[in-house]
């Protein structure tokens, strides 16, 4: 019964997106400045809506470590990446449809090198194990 609920969850979100959107472009012609601020409001809806879903994703990963005995560290990495995707991805495209394309480019690039750098101990740790084996 889960999956009908992630449906009209999905459904919802899509509605308010739509709806934002229909009323940000009649405020563009009137005033410019609301329709950023209803887009920014509706993305920030959008947005915490989602991070609610991070502890469905949590309880998941806990079992998938309980199936395959995965080190804490990787499974900590991957929510910390996807976390950092998310944020990126938003805080950019709201930069983006305001008009301020070379911040959102920025943020974007700010968040793929805070990746690499989050990734580093694992990237580290393979190498190691590699040298292992190629010795």
């Amino acid at each position: 019964m889960r999956d009908a609920g992630e449906s009209m969850t999905m459904i919802t979100i899509a509605v308010v997106g739509i709806t934002a959107v229909m009323l940000a472009v009649q405020m563009k012609g009137v005033k410019g400045e609301y329709a950023t601020y209803l887009a920014a409001a509706a993305g920030c809806f959008i947005f915490f809506y989602g991070v609610s879903k991070m502890e469905t994703i949590f309880d998941a990963m806990g079992q998938v470590q309980e199936f395959i005995r995965v080190n804490r560290i990787y499974l900590t990495t991957l929510i910390k990446m996807t976390g950092i995707t998310y944020i990126a991805e938003f805080a950019s495209g709201i930069c983006k449809d305001a008009g301020y394309g070379a911040i959102g480019s920025q943020i974007e690039i700010f968040g793929k090198l805070s990746i690499l750098a989050v990734s580093m101990p694992i990237v580290l740790a393979l190498m190691e194990t590699l040298q292992r084996f190629l010795v």
